[in-house]
């Protein structure tokens, strides 16, 4: 599949991660950097764990929250501030904690191949993105 979007920067690919609690990655999808976050939301709840899904504001839908609620979870994703009705309570203490991810995203970015993204296919950079997860898992 082609992972490859366009922008005003020019061709981008999303990085979407799964971790855990210690901010280790557990699952790495791409999508086109054009495409919607919740593109990738049915893969990356198929692969999570745990007691709390905390997700980013792009991943604030009722379809997601009531998918994760499902399976057991808690629901911890801020939601979007244009949003007027059904605003979800946010457990501020347990979002907190998604400082960690952020901080695999930087470790994931100080490769300069997963930043550049040198590769020409998304096979190969998904590639060198796990590779770049295996190094963070060695650290």
């Amino acid at each position: 599949r082609n992972c490859l979007g366009r922008s005003r920067g020019g061709f981008t690919t999303k990085i979407h991660v799964i971790a855990d609690f210690k901010g280790r990655p557990l699952h790495v999808t791409l999508t086109p950097g054009n495409r919607h976050d919740m593109a990738a939301a049915d893969e990356l709840l198929a692969h999570a764990q745990g007691r709390a899904f905390l997700g980013d504001t792009g991943y604030d839908s009722d379809a997601l929250a009531r998918k994760i609620r499902r399976r057991g979870m808690k629901v911890v994703i801020c939601c979007n501030p244009k949003r007027k009705r059904n605003r979800r309570f946010l457990d501020r203490l347990l979002y907190q904690q998604r400082y960690r991810v952020e901080c695999l995203f930087h470790d994931l970015k100080r490769f300069r191949a997963v930043a550049n993204r040198y590769d020409k296919t998304a096979r190969n950079y998904l590639a060198t993105v796990e590779s770049a997860c295996a190094w963070r898992w060695l650290n």
